[in-house]
C-alpha cells in the first residue's frame, strides 16, 4: 500500500462511467474539474484512487451507449455508496489540441458534443480550448466497499476524502 492519502482518496466521477471503467469499455478519465476544484482548478493529483460513483448530470445525451432516460437523483443522506475498484492512472496530461482528443474517442463512452463542451468550458483556472486526460488502469477490490453517503462527498469537485478503508 502507498502512503494513506493516496489509498484513502475518492475520484467522483458518473456511475455509468465507473461502470465502463470497470469493464474495460472506457480506459481514460477526460475532465475539465468541477466548481468547487478551487482557484488552481482541477488537476490529476493522486496516483492511486478509489472510484466514487455519482448520478449527478449524467443523462442518456451525454454518452454513447443506453443508459435509463431518466437520470437517477444524486446520493442523499445515508445512501449506501458501494466502491468496487481503483484506479491508477498510468499517465496524465491536459490536451489542447482538438484533434489529439478525438484520437482517444474509442477508449471512453463520452459523446463528442460532451467533451467538445469540457473542452471549450473557461473556468477556476481552468482555459478554453483545453482537457485533462488521465491513462487509468483499473482493479477491481477484493469485495465491494459499502458505506452510507455524507454530506462531505456532495458539491460540485472531483476528489473526496474517504475514511479508512476496510480490507478491500
Amino acid at each position: 500500500m502507498h502512503a494513506a492519502m493516496e489509498t484513502t482518496v475518492g475520484f467522483k466521477e458518473w456511475q455509468v462511467v465507473c461502470e465502463a471503467l470497470a469493464d474495460g469499455r472506457q480506459s481514460v478519465i477526460l475532465r475539465k474539474g468541477g466548481i468547487h476544484e478551487g482557484r488552481e482548478g482541477f488537476s490529476f493529483a493522486h496516483e492511486r484512487f478509489f472510484l466514487f460513483p455519482t448520478r449527478f448530470h449524467a443523462t442518456s445525451e451525454q454518452i454513447r451507449i443506453a443508459i435509463p432516460t431518466e437520470p437517477m437523483p444524486e446520493w442523499q443522506l445515508g445512501d449506501p455508496i458501494s466502491i468496487t475498484h481503483r484506479a491508477e492512472v498510468l499517465w496524465a496530461h491536459t490536451l489542447t489540441d482538438w484533434q489529439q482528443v478525438m484520437d482517444m474517442q474509442d477508449q471512453h463512452i463520452y459523446t463528442e458534443k460532451t467533451v467538445r463542451d469540457r473542452f471549450d468550458w473557461q473556468g477556476k483556472g481552468m482555459v478554453t480550448g483545453s482537457i485533462h486526460v488521465a491513462k487509468v488502469k483499473v482493479v477491481p477490490l477484493a469485495k465491494t466497499w459499502t458505506f452510507p453517503y455524507e454530506a462531505r462527498y456532495g458539491g460540485c469537485r472531483s476528489w473526496v476524502t474517504l475514511d479508512t478503508p476496510p480490507d478491500v
